[in-house]
């Protein structure tokens, strides 16, 4: 304890001050009086002496307690509740302790979360990276006939812009997760966003000989960015193209009122079984009735670019009797 400079300059200036008021009390009072000081002299500097050896005892806890911190050991609660200066620090540094564990457990999920992305990306692009390799050695073949060779090539490209798809998804989501992505809040109008969705699928829906209808007021709007509100709902919309049988119905409707606007699209499909719904959202799902060449990307998306403006995306379905997909754009609040 004497080590401490601080607490060497505080005992010299205390034995100084004891020394000059027992040369005063000798020398203007009495024997009697020097006594006195002498004995409360002595009785202050034991008081002194225990509360500081008590300080540095709280201090030595408090010291052990953040070294604890600083090796990952989140769970210590220094706090004492009661009143004084160090019970303060001692609350201010349980606080730290708490938002730094919180921190921790957000970046093991982050990381966790990493993982699993890298690992189902490298599968998703396995696959057609083995595909790929076989077609191009039967390619090499030079016995191979031109019906094969252009076969085989157009399965090459058709690979490719699966992959190059499924990289541009991932990028988007990757750049929608960490919030670099900045969506514009504008007045949108539904049929206009409607008509941007459709127009690229009426092919598929023509090729399968199903009907669509679309049902809305025309000065139906909300705040939002239409461009990518475009890219979720084609990715919902496809997907009800795709769970479609051949002369099924499709079905677009949107209405507003004074707190939202709505959008719902549904198909009279084979609809999504029971304990798929909940996960139907997860980035790289596939449910039961998924298709071979599905991902599980598109209502992932879909999801992500809803939500990060403020919307809500929700899924009811019964097997037979088809899935709607319901997306409200709440109303700010003046």
């Amino acid at each position: 304890m004497l080590r401490n400079r601080e607490i060497r300059i505080y005992l010299v200036s205390l034995l100084l001050l004891i020394g000059v008021a027992s040369i005063v009390a000798a020398l203007f009072l009495s024997m009697e009086a020097v006594i006195l000081v002498l004995l409360l002299s002595v009785a202050f500097l034991i008081v002194t002496y225990r509360f500081t050896v008590w300080r540095y005892r709280e201090i030595e806890q408090l010291s052990s307690y953040i070294q604890e911190i600083s090796n990952g050991n989140y769970k210590l609660d220094v706090r004492d509740n009661r009143e004084g200066e160090l019970s303060l620090l001692k609350s201010q540094i349980y606080k730290v302790t708490k938002m730094l564990s919180e921190q921790g457990t957000h970046l093991e999920e982050d990381k966790q979360k990493l993982t699993d992305a890298i690992s189902d990306i490298s599968h998703q692009l396995k696959t057609p990276l083995t595909s790929m390799t076989v077609m191009a050695d039967l390619l090499s073949d030079p016995r191979l006939s031109d019906d094969k060779r252009q076969e085989f090539t157009h399965n090459v490209q058709v690979q490719l812009e699966r992959m190059e798809w499924l990289v541009s998804s991932l990028l988007k989501l990757s750049k929608i997760d960490a919030g670099t992505i900045h969506f514009k809040r504008e007045p949108v109008s539904v049929p206009v966003l409607v008509q941007a969705v459709t127009e690229p699928m009426l092919v598929p829906i023509d090729i399968k000989m199903q009907r669509l209808q679309i049902t809305g007021e025309r000065d139906v709007t909300f705040e939002g960015d239409l461009k990518w509100t475009t890219e979720a709902l084609i990715n919902i919309l496809k997907n009800c193209v795709e769970h479609t049988p051949e002369e099924g119905e499709l079905f677009i409707e949107f209405s507003e009122n004074t707190l939202y606007t709505e959008i719902v699209i549904r198909d009279t499909g084979s609809g999504i079984a029971k304990q798929d719904i909940p996960y139907i959202f997860q980035r790289f799902y596939k449910g039961m009735n998924a298709s071979d060449d599905s991902v599980g990307i598109g209502l992932a998306m879909a999801h992500s670019i809803i939500t990060s403006q403020q919307g809500e995306l929700t899924v009811r379905s019964e097997r037979g009797a088809g899935t709607a997909f319901q997306i409200r754009f709440y109303k700010a609040i003046v």
